[in-house]
């Protein structure tokens, strides 16, 4: 039996940052261990939070707005750090986590002032800012996609592709397989754009649709997230197509509709690329053009290299070329089969369950937990920590 430990997670104010520091504190409780997270007032609102998930709040400033706010932030930062401190001599944990966003970056300080391990995740293509700092500081780099941006040269051995974890729902539809479509069956195509929609999605899609043959209007149905002001001309543009179409700003059930959905029309944010790909759902991505970093653009490389997707920067994303993708999808006899089969082969559905594994292999063991496990290889991995901190720090 493991012992109890404590865990400390850190989290910039968005949800990309916020549902996978969730993800891994649920699984850490599950295992029995005590667990707090930081992060900002906004990151703090974001639903999803385990029940037993302890939340703090620390100062952190954002580097912008020429020197003046990099002072204003340099001083906040520097606050957030000492009261990290203060937080991780009372808390005690074994290691600390950080997420990415300028929220984890007092915490990882402050961990390393005080010789504590620290991990990252990044959940994007690209490192962030935050992580691209720190990468070279930390223990480890957990990563989602094996075609990994902007990390530093020479600390690669601190590389672990864990992947995104998502949620339970998304990886029982991997189970399930992909839903059959028979020769004159209906197709099902499911169309989101990020949290928010995307007006590129509402003004392309439809018109796109606009060019299939009839034989397959009549075959077709969409489910289309769109934004409050695009809704109504989208519904009226699928109602003059005769295409039985369901729009709305956001998709409470989302894994229902995604099981339900031969082919995927998305935006290419780190959460929806590894849902897709978990899922195993062939896809057509438009990454956003102002993402930092252009991340969203590096998201899809491996699904894309794997066959099971393609992706089209904003410009090229056009009615006609979407139309043609649509049209070969459907109407070639095994295309979205064998794609779907290509997306899942990307998929990391034990996400979770890994990243838990890689930070609790940095936790030093309690000396009953040494004694009853077997001193001498325990010792050895703890050793091996040691020594790795303390050429970091």
């Amino acid at each position: 039996m493991t012992a109890t430990r404590h865990f400390l997670l850190a989290a910039g104010g968005t949800g990309g940052h916020m549902l996978p520091a969730y993800a891994l504190a649920g699984e850490l409780i599950a295992r029995g261990h005590r667990v707090a997270l930081v992060s900002d007032d906004r990151g703090l609102k974001i639903p999803g939070a385990p029940a037993e998930l302890e939340t703090h709040v620390l100062p952190a400033g954002r580097v912008h707005g020429g020197p003046v706010g990099w002072v204003k932030a340099a001083l906040a930062i520097r606050k957030g750090r000492r009261q990290a401190i203060d937080l991780i001599r009372t808390f005690d944990p074994a290691v600390v986590v950080g997420f990415g966003g300028y929220p984890s970056l007092p915490s990882l300080l402050a961990a390393g002032s005080t010789k504590r391990p620290r991990v990252i995740h990044e959940q994007n293509a690209v490192l962030g800012r935050v992580n691209r700092m720190m990468a070279p500081r930390v223990d480890a780099v957990a990563v989602a996609y094996r075609n990994i941006q902007r990390f530093p040269a020479g600390h690669e051995m601190k590389l672990h592709i864990t992947g995104n974890p998502v949620r339970d729902e998304i990886i029982a539809i991997r189970e399930d397989g992909f839903p059959p479509l028979p020769e004159d069956g209906i197709f099902r195509l499911l169309v989101v754009g990020g949290s928010l929609g995307a007006t590129v999605l509402s003004d392309v899609v439809p018109a796109a649709i606009g060019m299939l043959p009839r034989a397959l209007l009549d075959r077709l149905q969409v489910v289309q997230q769109a934004r409050e002001d695009d809704i109504a001309a989208v519904r009226a543009k699928y109602a003059e197509l005769g295409v039985a179409a369901e729009c709305a700003p956001y998709i409470a059930d989302f894994p229902e509709r995604l099981r339900w959905a031969h082919l995927v029309i998305a935006r290419a944010g780190a959460s929806t690329v590894a849902e897709l790909a978990c899922a195993g759902r062939p896809a057509i991505f438009v990454p956003y053009p102002h993402a930092m970093d252009d991340h969203q653009t590096y998201n899809v490389v491996d699904m894309v290299q794997a066959g099971g997707a393609i992706s089209f920067q904003q410009p090229d994303f056009t009615a006609a070329e979407v139309a043609k993708h649509i049209q070969r999808m459907a109407l070639e006899p095994g295309a979205l089969e064998e794609a779907a089969e290509r997306a899942a082969s990307c998929g990391l559905p034990q996400a979770t369950r890994d990243l838990a594994d890689l930070v609790e292999s940095f936790a030093a063991p309690p000396m009953m937990d040494v004694i009853r496990v077997g001193a001498p290889a325990r010792a050895a991995v703890a050793g091996s920590i040691a020594a790795t901190r303390a050429g970091d720090a």
